[in-house]
């Protein structure tokens, strides 16, 4: 796995939606924020929490 991988917009969000969410996984963390509100804080979870609320998307 690639880390440290700065913000980039989730492949859930689309173009024309303002629904956008941001993710950046480093090491410890993955952490998730709103695109149109990048200073108005972020929530960053482990990576096995991460894998398993993925894994209720599908």
């Amino acid at each position: 796995m690639r880390y440290d991988t700065g913000w980039f917009k989730s492949s859930r969000s689309s173009t024309s939606s303002n629904a956008c969410v941001e993710v950046r996984l480093t090491e410890r963390v993955v952490s998730v924020r709103d695109s149109k509100d990048p200073q108005g804080g972020e929530l960053s979870v482990g990576h096995v929490a991460w894998a398993a609320f993925l894994s209720t998307l599908n």
